[in-house]
């Protein structure tokens, strides 16, 4: 039964070793739908989101937005910071390490130019 005991405790302190301790944390919810939270954990990942109800009572527009960001290392040790909003228009984040889409090629004169004549001649609209 001891020897159960002893390894049952070496097992606990084994995991505890693991576990990532909770710094700080933070946490509000209001009855408007407004809310807030943040976190920072013992191993430097921080995080915060606030949101809020646009238009609130307007069942043909109400939405939510929600603001954040959040950072931590990367497994190369290249910091990771993100900031977001998040809305009627998507999600849309903002950070250092996302991709860029590279710059298109330019319209050729060619297509330029009939582009533009076309614009100066309109087709003349059917009458029904």
């Amino acid at each position: 039964m001891k020897v159960a005991i002893v390894a049952f405790s070496l097992l606990a302190v084994a995991f505890a070793a693991d576990q990532i301790p909770i710094l700080a944390q933070d946490s509000q919810v209001d009855f408007d739908g407004t809310f807030q939270h943040s976190y920072e954990t013992g191993n430097g990942i921080r995080a915060q989101e606030q949101g809020v109800i646009k238009n609130a009572g307007n069942k043909d527009a109400e939405t939510a937005e929600v603001q954040g960001s959040y950072q931590y290392t990367a497994p190369d040790g290249t910091p990771i910071n993100l900031q977001y909003i998040s809305n009627e228009n998507g999600f849309q984040p903002q950070g250092a390490h996302l991709p860029v889409a590279p710059t298109p090629p330019p319209i050729p004169s060619a297509i330029l130019k009939a582009l533009d004549w076309i614009a100066a001649h309109p087709q003349p609209q059917q009458k029904l």
